[in-house]
């Protein structure tokens, strides 16, 4: 199901772990297989699962728990806009309002080109900069006014 390079991520993921504790890797695991498959169908949470000698259901438990794992395709630049409380009075709404209205689209929807797809966090850690979004799970984007907003979607065309 993965490749031989990501079977050896999740072997490094796994060495950190004490023996038979492999099960610790599985938030790992289901990135490395994420990052290589674009987003986790079933049969790649069950791989992993397998693989870590878990029960399925205790791999999907995580990878529906946590907002991170994609468990449908998404756009090339997933964007994660907070709009936990904090955020929210700091113009998480108005910045997620904002793309809504740049991009066409609602909440976990991709643009027609398959480029975007608009997703709503929770905190982020970040409050003071406020309002804040993620790209791909992986680029912290601060105080994204309107301004900023249009250059990183410029940046990202």
């Amino acid at each position: 199901m993965l490749t031989t390079e990501s079977v050896q991520k999740i072997d490094r993921e796994i060495a950190k772990y004490p023996a038979g504790q492999q099960r610790s890797a599985v938030m790992a695991a289901l990135a490395i297989a994420q990052e290589e498959l674009g987003w986790l169908p079933g049969e790649a949470i069950e791989f992993v699962a397998n693989y870590l000698s878990m029960p399925p259901m205790a791999a999907y438990e995580v990878a529906t728990f946590y907002n991170m794992y994609d468990l449908a395709p998404v756009g090339k630049y997933k964007l994660t806009v907070c709009t936990n409380l904090p955020c929210m009075l700091s113009g998480g709404v108005d910045a997620a309002e904002y793309l809504q209205r740049k991009l066409g689209i609602g909440f976990n929807e991709t643009t027609p080109d398959g480029r975007f797809t608009l997703q709503e966090g929770e905190c982020m850690g970040a409050c003071g900069d406020a309002p804040v979004l993620l790209v791909n799970n992986r680029r912290m984007c601060c105080r994204m006014q309107p301004d900023e907003i249009d250059k990183l979607l410029e940046e990202l065309e």
